[in-house]
């Protein structure tokens, strides 16, 4: 009779606990609905495309890949895409891949918006652009093309505890890893895409980033020092993150060449 008190009793506090739980749950569902409820009057509500599969970098855009959904407008006006826009995107290229259910930007499309005019429309929101003195080799021979994603290197002379400057107390570090190409030159994206031949500006000193406010300052601070910035090209699809990388001198060289070495024969031993 007691084993039958302490069953019954187990059981109807598991059914509270499960009545109580989806109250909690109903109850912040409704906190949530009601939030997006006030959001969407504040806001207003805008029907965008999305991706309705996962699609990778390089796609070429058909109608199957696209589905919509109504979102909160702020801040997405101008720069996501809407039904009216689906003419002027397919057949296109996507320059990253993306998710089921992200939302489709025109910064996401190789080109561009063919109507928008200027840089300021390529910009994601949040984000900015700034340029920086490359050209030569710091721009890998100008094979850098708008829409590539780079990393930027920095080479620096810094000045002693008695504020000299000394020629060989130089040091290379990576300030930034895997920056979208805004233009190189004038070139935008857009401008590339509607070159009639496929060809590209090679022949370029600067080359504009898309870079956070901080990103911003740090690379307008590097310039401003006298260093050297360089930028190594990437594969649009690689958005691997080296950690920890090094600070290099010459006396990181010497200590590290013959490891480095072995490392990169290793890849080739079978």
């Amino acid at each position: 009779m007691k084993q039958k008190i302490v069953l019954i009793a187990a059981i109807a506090a598991g059914l509270l606990a499960a009545v109580l739980t989806r109250f909690y749950l109903s109850s912040k569902d409704s906190e949530i609905a009601a939030m997006k409820s006030r959001f969407a009057e504040r806001y207003g509500v805008m029907e965008v495309l999305c991706y309705a599969e996962n699609v990778p970098s390089g796609t070429i855009i058909s109608k199957g890949h696209l589905g919509t959904k109504n979102v909160p407008a702020a801040g997405l006006r101008g720069q996501a895409l809407t039904i009216e826009n689906l003419g002027d995107v397919l057949g296109r290229k996507i320059v990253l891949g993306h998710r089921t259910g992200d939302i489709v930007f025109w910064a996401d499309i190789e080109g561009g918006n063919p109507r928008a005019t200027g840089l300021a429309a390529d910009i994601k929101k949040g984000m900015r652009a700034i340029s920086i003195n490359a050209s030569g080799a710091a721009a890998v021979s100008g094979m850098v093309n708008p829409n590539d994603h780079v990393d930027v290197i920095g080479t620096f002379t810094f000045p002693d505890e008695s504020g000299k400057r000394q020629n060989d107390a130089m040091v290379t570090c990576t300030i930034l890893q895997n920056v979208l190409v805004l233009a190189t030159g004038k070139t935008t994206a857009k401008m590339a895409g509607r070159m009639n031949d496929g060809s590209t500006q090679n022949s370029y000193s600067t080359v504009t980033l898309e870079v956070t406010p901080r990103e911003a300052e740090m690379l307008a601070f590097a310039e401003q020092i006298r260093g050297r910035l360089s930028l190594s090209l990437r594969n649009r699809s690689d958005v691997s993150y080296e950690k920890e990388l090094p600070k290099v001198d010459f006396e990181k060289i010497r200590s590290t060449i013959e490891e480095l070495n072995l490392k990169r024969q290793q890849k080739y031993v079978k």
